[in-house]
């Protein structure tokens, strides 16, 4: 059995940059012996990966859902998430005498800003991506009246038909972990519906989700068996596992190790079924740790 490890797989930059400063964060506030100041607290999960959670509340950060939720919240110290928050949370902080500890993902506060230069100037924004996904909820408090969230073909085809002769102008920006190939292809259906319009595409998915999904779709053209590790909350790694399914139908989407275990334990697939593969491909989302790849790695040598 040949094991290959995608080159891109893991942390990306902004979920690094995030976890790290995160855990610096908590480890300094843990110093101080007044209980109530060694509180660190951050709205909404850091990361989609429960792993990384787990370890980072295990040293005293603690995950609020609202910022009313944090007691006598002056002077206290709040984080924001790699995903980034709304306009309106911004101002709340500001007017409860938080203390902010911003690691939302640069690359997030690019478009952030990117909305903003274009609600000023006026224009219409098409924002591409998941609508639940607090990333987007969070762009599109700065996309000002005139926008409209597009997840699929038939939103798209309604957010055309409602500016189709309304408008001259249009920006398109996406999700930083939306899927290339559909933000393609959704340009292409409003490069069509709306001529004459001059229409501005910013392609704001990031290199590193570009080059994750790219790799997986080589990957799993090449090997008789995928597995995708990462939270099943994490839109980028539910993106991998929908490209490697596509091209190879023995792919396994896991959080970790113990789920794989699982699988040989109770759903009747045996060690035998693994060792059938004469080659596996290996492919992390953006907030999976390295050591829960490693576990993989090794419970899959040792079959």
């Amino acid at each position: 059995m040949e094991l290959i490890i995608g080159k891109t797989s893991g942390f990306c930059m902004g979920v690094k940059r995030a976890v790290e400063e995160t855990t610096k964060v908590v480890e300094e506030a843990r110093k101080i012996e007044d209980d109530e100041k060694n509180i660190t607290y951050c709205l909404g999960e850091l990361v989609h990966n429960p792993q990384v959670i787990q370890n980072l509340e295990q040293k005293g950060l603690q995950i609020i859902e609202k910022l009313e939720d944090i007691p006598d919240p002056k002077g206290k110290k709040v984080i924001f998430r790699a995903h980034g928050v709304t306009k309106q949370v911004y101002e709340e902080a500001e007017q409860l005498g938080l203390v902010v500890a911003d690691f939302s993902c640069p690359k997030v506060l690019a478009i952030h800003k990117i909305a903003k230069q274009y609600v000023q100037k006026g224009i219409p924004i098409f924002l591409i991506g998941e609508k639940e996904h607090p990333e987007v909820i969070g762009t599109a408090s700065f996309c000002g009246e005139n926008y409209f969230v597009i997840q699929n073909e038939e939103g798209l085809q309604e957010a055309i038909q409602k500016v189709k002769g309304k408008i001259n102008q249009l920006l398109v920006i996406a999700q930083t972990t939306f899927n290339l190939q559909k933000f393609e292809q959704f340009i292409e259906t409003i490069s069509k519906e709306l001529q004459g319009v001059t229409i501005e595409v910013k392609n704001t998915i990031c290199d590193a989700t570009r080059l994750r999904q790219e790799e997986t779709g080589q990957l799993s053209k090449n090997v008789d068996c995928m597995i995708v590790i990462g939270g099943k909350k994490s839109s980028n790694s539910n993106k991998l596992y929908q490209i490697a399914k596509a091209n190879c139908n023995n792919t396994f989407f896991i959080e970790n190790v113990n789920e794989l275990e699982n699988m040989v334990q109770k759903e009747g697939i045996t060690e035998d079924d693994f060792r059938k593969y004469a080659t596996i491909g290996m492919m992390a989302g953006a907030s999976t740790p390295e050591q829960s790849v490693q576990e993989v790695v090794c419970f899959l040598e040792k079959q």
